[in-house]
């Protein structure tokens, strides 16, 4: 009894692992597939600054540009005590084009739409208000908080290495490039006219990162999902280097950008 008992638990559990193979649509055996996928993503900047950069800025007369002269016109900002950029969130919508190039290896693409703002955030050493001739009081903000809007069209390109399939998991691990391009409308980057505090903090429109991360490959029966992170980085200066107050004492801004996405196929 002992003996059948183990030989159908024993035909059991190869059905079982026989059937869990196929799970997944066959979507490991085609090779082109196709999904789309959810992206949540938190995003900052590495900041470089110049050796300057806590300089304090001065109105220039007849203009709405600044200056570092003391000399020029009445003070816009006292001196900087921090340049800082927390991280903020955003999310995506996107395809999956997948190229199967070996059991262990595929070449894949994920077209995306991002929406994520970013923010710079200035710390100023607090300074007295000052009385205007027209008896008007110019006070001095001590954090001013400067918010880039961006809505991103993002290419990836990346190599997906694989290990091999257990049953309905796998790992892998991607590495890549992406090209990213700010598809938002001009006007959110219009600020001619402005008074120099509210000037706009403004970017590149189009850029290029590396990426890489790590992912599962998790089976289901007649789909797969893979729930993804990964770190993306800007290989160069994405900052409008314009004359204001809140571009000029920064040399370098990079985005750093970790996404964490569910894909499905």
């Amino acid at each position: 009894m002992i003996k059948r008992l183990s030989l159908i638990l024993s035909l059991f559990m190869i059905y079982t692992a026989a059937f869990a193979q196929n799970w997944g649509g066959g979507v490991d055996d085609e090779d082109w597939s196709w999904g789309f996928n959810f992206q949540y993503i938190s995003a900052e900047y590495k900041i470089l600054k110049k050796e300057n950069w806590r300089a304090p800025f001065y109105e220039v007369p007849n203009s709405l540009g600044v200056s570092y002269d003391p000399n020029s016109g009445l003070p816009v900002t006292s001196a900087l005590n921090s340049i800082s950029s927390p991280p903020s969130q955003g999310f995506g919508l996107g395809f999956v084009m997948n190229r199967r190039l070996a059991e262990n290896f595929d070449i894949r693409a994920t077209p995306s739409l991002i929406f994520s703002d970013r923010v710079v955030s200035y710390e100023y050493v607090p300074m007295e208000s000052i009385n205007l001739d027209n008896g008007q009081t110019k006070n001095f903000p001590t954090v001013i908080d400067k918010k880039v809007q961006a809505t991103m069209f993002e290419f990836p390109l990346g190599i997906k290495v694989k290990s091999n399939r257990m049953n309905n998991f796998r790992a892998y691990w991607l590495g890549g490039a992406k090209y990213s391009i700010d598809i938002a409308s001009k006007k959110k980057f219009f600020d001619e006219g402005e008074t120099p505090l509210n000037k706009l903090l403004k970017n590149q429109r189009s850029y290029l990162s590396y990426e890489t991360g790590i992912g599962f490959d998790l089976y289901f029966e007649y789909f797969k999902m893979s729930p993804e992170i990964k770190l993306a980085y800007s290989t160069n200066d994405i900052l409008q280097h314009d004359n204001t107050a809140f571009a000029n004492p920064i040399d370098k801004l990079k985005l750093r950008q970790l996404t964490f996405s569910l894909i499905f196929q």
